[in-house]
């Protein structure tokens, strides 16, 4: 399988760093979203990520500009006709991937595989919206996907056997290690698990059984994790947690998934995380300092 045009959809951390994969594996990749800023910021943050490396002696700045010449910015969808792989990795509102799945089906080829990242949307829902729902695939990136090894490929109803075994090809080219979900299941694996971790986590510190830095350092000392819950959420964003619980608690009814109303208040606040400079952690300072959180 050749794939030398990618196309992602959706300029956020998760798109952009599929999209910098992508580009450094020699692939010209086309990053969208619907806002030319957006598309701007994100490009800015792949060449501040990739200058850091040249800083380190990791990368060449030849290389780099390699890399940043392959990334081809755009505000429309319709740049991804002539691509050979397309992967989707917008907000997690399901008619909002409907809608932009109905549109990728019209100026792709049918034998593109499209891919979602979603992590709790149903891809038979999301494959729905195609003539052909058997091309439509989950493909789960992890944070920050130019780093984490783990690729979590799941197929939807319709998925047909060679899209799933296409796209698990794809992502052993990317220099991932896929695992390919035995049948459809909210969440996958990792991110299901991780929630109700996440989740539990959360209510301890609303509950005021331990501050941000001892509820961090308890997982981080006592579970041999290498980033503590509240900085992971952070890391995640806490916009994107809250919604991927609600809908685990939605579907499933699991008292483990039911999101602590701290999330709520967080969110309308505006404190998403790493990504607005707060959340459980104050990030305008250096270094970051737990918040206290009522």
């Amino acid at each position: 399988m050749e794939i030398k045009k990618g196309f992602v959809l959706g300029a956020g951390i998760m798109g952009s760093g599929i999209a910098q994969l992508m580009a450094q594996k020699g692939i010209e990749a086309t990053l969208v979203d619907v806002n030319e800023d957006i598309v701007k910021k994100s490009l800015g943050r792949i060449k501040k990520g990739l200058d850091g490396r040249v800083a380190k002696g990791k990368m060449t700045e030849e290389e780099v500009a390699g890399i940043l010449s392959r990334i081809k910015p755009s505000t429309s969808m319709d740049d991804a006709a002539g691509s050979d792989f397309v992967i989707e990795a917008v907000i997690e509102d399901v008619k909002l991937k409907q809608k932009v799945f109905a549109r990728l089906d019209e100026v792709t080829r049918d034998d593109v595989i499209l891919a979602t990242n979603t992590t709790a949307c149903s891809i038979s829902e999301i494959a729905s919206a195609v003539k052909d729902p058997g091309r439509v695939v989950g493909m789960h990136f992890f944070n920050p996907a130019v780093v984490m090894k783990l690729v979590e490929i799941m197929p939807g109803l319709a998925s047909k056997p060679e899209i799933v075994t296409r796209t698990r090809e794809f992502a052993e080219f990317l220099g991932k290690i896929p695992v390919v979900t035995e049948k459809e299941g909210i969440a996958g694996i990792a991110s299901r698990v991780l929630a109700a971790l996440l989740n539990e986590a959360v209510w301890v510190l609303y509950e005021g059984i331990g501050s941000v830095a001892d509820i961090d350092t308890a997982l981080k000392m006592g579970a041999n994790q290498p980033m503590g819950p509240l900085a992971l959420i952070d890391l995640i964003g806490i916009d994107t947690h809250l919604s991927k619980t609600r809908t685990l608690y939605e579907k499933l009814g699991d008292a483990r998934y039911r999101p602590c109303y701290l999330l709520e208040k967080m969110v309308l606040a505006g404190y998403l995380g790493r990504k607005s400079g707060k959340g459980f952690y104050d990030y305008t300072v250096d270094p970051p300092q737990p918040m206290v959180l009522k």
